[in-house]
């Protein structure tokens, strides 16, 4: 088990989707969150207390969470100071990078010199099988994105939110180390090696009660060069009976990818449908969620609105307005 509450570490973080592991902390266990610890050049700022790691032990904290999630997933060399004075002053360290904790000798030997421990969440734990395709009972919605990092968890948790208020039968199933750290389980699928992925989406969604409905924490983009893969071991071992797409309006290029524009959402809509339906031929499209962060507050309905007409379908942005239209459409 992971230590809380927790002292949240942003490093130098170029932007604030580069600390989307942070953000969704704060946005969804809150009262986890004491505050954020930045280094020099850091872009980004939850909103919390700035705090000394020795402000941070005061405060209660427990563990230190590193909330970048970088490209490639690596231990930044000038974060190591930081890390190793946390574990001096009783803190654990957890992460979700590919750079493991546990393979740094140093992190090693501090942790063990102190009496603290090192969480890497993005280690898989089971011997997850092949999937097989086999039907399963319940039902299962998935959200897949025209860019990686456009709301996908978000949209995911939100509606599991939304079901639970209205008394329905509804889990979030965590895909990803930012998931993991909200709910304290789940599959971390990127790192799981290729051959069983799809297996692994089959574990993670078993046979459920007829009206139940997995919310699969959706990962990647079909779209994206590095990192489809991922996305369509999803499509395929969750066999969902719905998909959400999910788009961020006002992005120029893919993620990481300067010379790669983003799809449309009927390409996106167009090429995740049929996929799908490969594992369950009775799969629709059922909604849109759209990130608006960075739409005017006169602008995001009408760009909203202008997607619904051209669409067909419910769109919403679950921040700004909730998943209630889009568990309507669902259910």
């Amino acid at each position: 088990m992971i230590r809380t509450p927790y002292l949240l570490f942003l490093g130098d973080a170029p932007d604030m989707l580069a600390a989307k592991v942070a953000i969704g902390i704060r946005d969804w266990r809150s009262d986890h969150a004491v505050g954020q610890i930045s280094l020099p050049g850091c872009q980004a700022d939850l909103k919390l207390s700035e705090m000394t790691l020795a402000e941070g032990r005061a405060a209660g904290a427990q563990t230190l969470v590193i909330g970048v999630a970088n490209r490639g997933g690596v231990i930044g060399p000038h974060w190591k100071a930081c890390l190793l004075e946390a574990l001096a002053l009783g803190y654990d360290v957890a992460s979700g990078l590919h750079n493991l904790l546990r393979d740094d000798p140093d992190l090693v030997a501090a942790a063990r010199a102190h009496g603290r421990a090192l969480h890497d969440v993005r280690v898989p734990t089971v011997a997850y099988p092949i999937a097989n395709g086999c039907a399963r009972t319940g039902h299962r919605v998935l959200t897949v994105g025209t860019d990686c990092s456009v709301g996908k968890m978000y949209t995911a948790l939100a509606m599991d939110a939304e079901m639970q208020a209205r008394g329905l039968k509804s889990t979030f199933r965590a895909t990803g180390q930012t998931g993991i750290l909200i709910t304290g389980q789940g599959v971390p699928l990127d790192a799981v090696i290729a051959d069983f992925m799809a297996g692994a989406v089959e574990w993670l969604t078993p046979d459920a009660d007829p009206d139940h409905w997995d919310h699969i924490e959706g990962q990647g983009s079909l779209f994206h060069i590095s990192y489809s893969g991922v996305t369509l071991a999803l499509i395929h071992g969750g066999a969902p009976d719905a998909l959400i797409l999910a788009h961020e309006p006002t992005r120029t290029h893919l993620r990481g990818l300067p010379e790669r524009g983003l799809p449309t959402l009927e390409a996106l809509r167009d090429t995740a449908l049929p996929l799908a339906q490969i594992a369950n031929p009775a799969c629709r499209v059922v909604g849109v969620s759209v990130n608006t962060q960075h739409l005017a507050e006169d602008a995001f309905e009408a760009y909203l609105a202008e997607v619904e007409d051209r669409m067909g379908l419910a769109t919403v942005d679950p921040y700004r307005q909730g998943a209630g239209r889009l568990v309507d459409a669902l259910v």
